[in-house]
């Protein structure tokens, strides 16, 4: 058995490696550009809206278009929408113009939306045991979006001859390029016919795949660490500045948590190998607990900092965990794509509601009654992940890790 990674799944890092450095850079500029060109305050943060409503509204037909064309042409496709977006950001700056900077960022949701499947498109024909080492490398192109995004922007952001942030913007259309010439070079990934060996699954309607229970663990754990995540992310820099922390220690603050969430892709697969995806699953629900208590206990800078970071691991243990779980327990569907459209649709949902619900929840029950609701949350996935997993086939799902 070859326990080593196929060489294009460095292709797929680097395709992944651009999709954050957008991300990056468009949380960076978002609310200040829009704030410049807004005709009221209070449409300041609409563009960036924008951008996760388009997220959501071509996640599913991205998935459906790669299933008929296969990955290389969607992720292909998916790099017009980039570029785009750097020439309407760009004219939108220099032009001053709020409407093209939305269209700007809704082109941008576009393409995130296509390049979100990088890490399902890394396992296509992959062995079991190495679906998990591929998700989680993918995965951790996050960590050069930490480091290359924010120096991208501080280094375009003000350059004679040009408005403020307009080559930030205009840097995605060579960015666009880049990619599109990484994804020529990947496999077509077409779709392959169901395997005709002995115990391979039949073809079934995408609403029966949905029933199966293992599928739908799968879409809720990343997708409530994924919402989680992202309300106590936003809630804590605002409860920091609550209570008068500088903003140079709250931007300390998330960078350490932002790291926290992608440098253990470099060894989380290597966990849920030798650990079993129970396990590492588990896990992560439990320091996305352990987040929330960590703040319920402590109001101080230095232990919101820990919660972040812990915040951070159990992100990644559920969102690398979870992608796991589903790419093994589609094994062989035919309809696979489709499923990872589901998937990220219900991901890009819930992480739109934990990016919108955190001042409207801070006013209502406070930072104690937010981070509350959170662990019991966390505690009823956790829950469900035990009883769930307990039960499902061991050799089916390969849940398990190779320690015995």
């Amino acid at each position: 058995m070859n326990s080593r990674l196929p060489g294009r799944t460095y292709l797929y890092f680097t395709a992944q490696s651009i999709n954050l450095v957008t991300a990056v850079m468009s949380v960076t500029m978002a609310a200040i550009v829009g704030a410049s060109l807004a005709p009221s305050l209070e449409l300041s943060t609409l563009p960036y809206g924008v951008q996760f409503l388009f997220v959501m509204l071509v996640t599913y037909p991205a998935s459906r278009l790669m299933s008929v064309v296969g990955r290389r042409s969607g992720f292909l496709l998916g790099c017009i929408p980039l570029a785009a977006s750097g020439l309407l950001g760009y004219l939108a700056i220099e032009w001053h113009s709020f409407v093209l900077l939305t269209l700007s960022h809704a082109a941008l949701g576009s393409y995130i939306a296509f390049a979100n499947f990088n890490r399902f498109a890394a396992t296509d024909g992959l062995e079991a045991v190495l679906k998990p080492k591929a998700i989680s490398l993918v995965v951790a192109g996050g960590v050069l979006a930490a480091v290359l995004g924010p120096a991208f922007t501080s280094a375009l952001r003000e350059v004679g001859g040009f408005r403020e942030f307009a080559l930030c913007y205009g840097a995605f259309v060579p960015l666009a390029a880049i990619a599109a010439l990484t994804s020529a070079l990947m496999p077509a990934g077409k779709p392959a016919a169901a395997p005709a060996h002995a115990g391979a699954p039949v073809k079934r309607r995408l609403g029966e795949a949905l029933r199966s229970p293992v599928v739908l663990l799968a879409i809720v754990v990343a997708s409530v660490g994924y919402c989680l995540m992202n309300l106590l992310m936003i809630q804590a820099s605002m409860h920091m500045k609550h209570l008068h922390t500088h903003f140079s220690e709250v931007s300390l603050a998330i960078q350490w948590h932002v790291l926290a969430m992608f440098a253990p892709s470099f060894f989380t697969g290597v966990l849920i190998g030798r650990l079993g995806l129970k396990t590492v699953i588990c896990a992560g629900l439990l320091l996305l607990l352990a987040s929330s208590l960590i703040n319920l206990g402590s109001n101080s800078y230095q232990s919101m900092t820990l919660a972040l970071i812990v915040l951070g691991l159990g992100w990644n243990f559920t969102y690398v965990g979870g992608g796991a779980l589903l790419a093994r327990s589609l094994e062989g569907y035919p309809n696979a794509m489709q499923l990872q459209g589901v998937n990220d649709l219900g991901i890009s949902v819930l992480a739109t509601v934990g990016a919108l619900t955190p001042a409207m929840l801070l006013s209502w029950i406070g930072w104690s009654g937010t981070n509350l609701l959170c662990a019991l949350l966390a505690s009823a996935v956790l829950a469900g992940t035990v009883i769930i997993l307990q039960e499902a086939p061991r050799a089916r799902l390969a849940v398990e890790g190779t320690r015995q």
